[in-house]
């Protein structure tokens, strides 16, 4: 398998690889670009980041992500540029002599991983700079210095260079391995996971990274989705929203936070500007994990799950696909093709508690949609993370609510109705009468911020 991108701008290809493989250790090893650093090995850091450009039915992009998580089959048919690859000759990149100049750098450890991010921030005219440097964590310098020279690069001239990649990319043809495949359209992929429903599918790579990292398993052999075309659309049908299996926290953000704007916000805090680049909605969805971000949310909106098994398709509600704890409706090679949200009033509320505000795991996570008409609930859908062994309705809570008057006596009525929903367990992130209590006071929240009360820690802020 030969796999072909660009590296600071010149053709690259790669051959004799492991299908696993990181784009971190392959640069730092095989190319001595050791600017780009291995610091968590588990996208949290930053450290690692580099810039990934690519051009498909979507337009092209120029992302910052993590190259701990990436593996190298995932560059088919892109451009990666490093810290070395920024500089024009004796000439900086705007975002490095505003680093210079605002003495963004102490150790400088961390320093190529912000550059990085701030370059692609900066090509892509994105200055907002408190969310595209969450994910680059710095021990020394401090932010303050490093938030003034990403403002202070924001009216410079973008880099001709990291344009021009996005015209220069080599062509992307499907790709088979002995223990690897990269398929570019989804009838082929289908087929071939009926025959090798034993495969583990990488869409991302953010979860099966740390599975490789950090666990050192062998996951061989591998499908890669990024090059399916079919599985990264995003399109408006008579039932609703469909959305690809393939497409990524950050565009599935960007599409829905006219919609829902709450389930916007939720995303924002799934992880990292690098994770949310590579994550993709199906894998959030198909890994089953109890305290998963986007299934509470999808629940709540009565969402559907279509799954595919070679050319076969079936549509069951998402809150079936999650039968038990690492259990999914799932049968032997078939996978997730699409998540369809139907058109409704907008009523969703997401509360997510974490000991870090940002890139944290959930303690529990409720998502409400309460629709009102004349002082009268009806159709009433809550659900929760981090509550049972899989992301769960609160059907108590609901019948407890539909059909009753929209007050504080009803809401409080309801409260009471979580514990015949959940036994939550206690773990080192909260006691089980935490979750109990703070899911009950969730419900009280949304209540109390559609009477107009100021719920929301970013909204106190001066």
């Amino acid at each position: 398998m030969k796999i072909e991108f660009l590296l600071n701008g010149e053709a690259v290809s790669v051959e004799g690889e492991a299908p696993t493989r990181t784009l971190l250790d392959w640069l730092r090893e095989n190319r001595g670009l050791k600017g780009t650093k291995e610091g968590c090995n588990e996208g949290d850091c930053g450290a690692c980041s580099v810039l990934v450009t690519s051009s498909d039915e979507n337009g092209s992009a120029h992302l910052a992500m993590n190259a701990c998580i990436l593996f190298l089959p995932q560059l088919h048919g892109k451009a990666v540029r490093t810290v070395e690859g920024l500089a024009e000759g004796d000439t900086l990149h705007p975002v490095q002599q505003a680093m210079v100049d605002h003495h963004g750098s102490q150790c400088g450890f961390c320093t190529p991983g912000f550059v990085m991010s701030m370059t692609a921030a900066h090509q892509s005219g994105n200055a907002d700079h408190n969310d595209t440097l969450a994910g680059n964590l710095c021990r020394c310098t401090g932010y303050e210095p490093i938030i003034k020279a990403a403002k202070a690069a924001e009216a410079a001239p973008v880099s001709a260079a990291i344009a021009a990649d996005a015209t220069n990319l080599p062509a992307v043809d499907t790709l088979h391995g002995d223990d690897a495949f990269i398929p570019t359209n989804l009838a082929e992929f289908a087929h071939w996971y009926q025959e090798n429903p034993n495969a583990i599918l990488i869409g991302g790579a953010t979860d099966v990274g740390l599975w490789v990292n950090k666990a050192f398993r062998d996951i061989t052999p591998v499908a890669f989705l990024s090059q399916i075309p079919e599985l990264r659309v995003i399109s408006e049908t008579d039932t609703g929203l469909r959305i690809g299996a393939g497409v990524t926290l950050n565009r599935l953000r960007n599409a829905i936070k006219t919609r829902h704007p709450d389930f916007a916000t939720l995303i924002r805090r799934y992880g990292s500007t690098q994770v949310r680049n590579a994550a993709t909605i199906g894998g959030n969805v198909a890994n089953g994990s109890p305290i998963g971000d986007s299934p509470p949310a999808l629940i709540a909106l009565n969402a559907r799950i279509r799954l595919q098994k070679g050319d076969t398709l079936r549509e069951i509600p998402i809150e079936d696909f999650f039968v038990a704890y690492g259990k999914q409706d799932r049968t032997a090679g078939e996978f997730v093709e699409s998540i369809l949200i139907p058109p409704q009033e907008d009523r969703l509320k997401c509360y997510k508690l974490s000991k870090r505000f940002d890139q944290d795991i959930s303690t529990i996570l409720g998502c409400f949609s309460i629709p009102v008409k004349d002082g009268i609930v009806h159709g009433a859908r809550l659900a929760f993370g981090g509550m049972a062994a899989t992301p769960k309705r609160a059907i108590a809570v609901e019948n407890a609510l539909n059909g009753q008057p929209w007050n504080e006596a009803t809401i409080r009525k309801a409260m009471a109705c979580i514990a015949s929903d959940f036994q939550p367990i206690a773990d080192v992130r909260g006691s089980r009468e935490y979750r109990l209590r703070t899911a009950e006071n969730l419900l009280l929240r949304y209540f109390l911020e559609d009477q107009g009360e100021r719920t929301r820690v970013l909204e106190e802020r001066p």
